[in-house]
């Protein structure tokens, strides 16, 4: 138990009393210091539904490898100390470095482009590589937008591939499955 009040911190007894913004920056500098990083954070918006944090120095560069994994970590981090200390504060954290986040939508959607058009052309179903959740929404929004596409995860676990497919396959899935399940018709007279 120690352990995790040393991790997280001591639960405040009246959550009146802290603010999102001062745990974030009580945590953060003693997580950058730990850690030994030569980073340096700046709290760049607040609303009651998000705080968004900007994150640069000189080992900003560890922050973006990996496909961010350690901005992700640092996001993950924030996300569950805030819920242990501001258990009533719903507050979404979201931390970045000099657009990466952005950068890496857009690149998603992108590759997400090149594939829809691929299924549409060839008319059968292409897979996107296994993605986290967060990567795997901003796709389905998109591809949401085009009717004559269809999209959905395929797999076990949290990293899951997505499949893309022709919206035309799903309708005459759709019919064929209603005759196996003994679809009754009804006769007109």
């Amino acid at each position: 138990m120690n352990f995790l009040k040393k991790l997280f911190g001591k639960a405040s007894s009246s959550s009146q009393d802290g603010t999102v913004e001062r745990v974030i920056n009580e945590t953060l500098k003693g997580v950058l210091e730990r850690a030994d990083l030569q980073l340096s954070y700046e709290i760049t918006s607040v609303t009651e539904e998000q705080v968004t944090i900007e994150v640069s120095g000189s080992d900003e560069e560890l922050l973006r490898d990996k496909d961010g994994q350690l901005l992700d970590a640092l996001q993950f981090f924030m996300k569950r100390v805030i819920q242990h200390q501001l258990p009533e504060s719903k507050v979404e954290v979201v931390f970045d470095s000099k657009g990466y986040r952005e950068e890496s939508n857009q690149a998603l959607l992108d590759l997400a482009e090149k594939l829809k058009q691929v299924a549409i052309e060839k008319n059968r179903s292409v897979y996107f590589r296994a993605l986290a959740p967060k990567d795997r929404k901003v796709i389905h929004q998109y591809l949401a937008n085009d009717e004559r596409v269809k999209s959905r995860s395929v797999g076990e676990g949290l990293y899951k591939k997505i499949k893309i497919f022709p919206a035309s396959q799903a309708e005459e899935r759709r019919g064929r499955g209603n005759g196996r399940r003994g679809r009754t018709e009804t006769a007109e007279t």
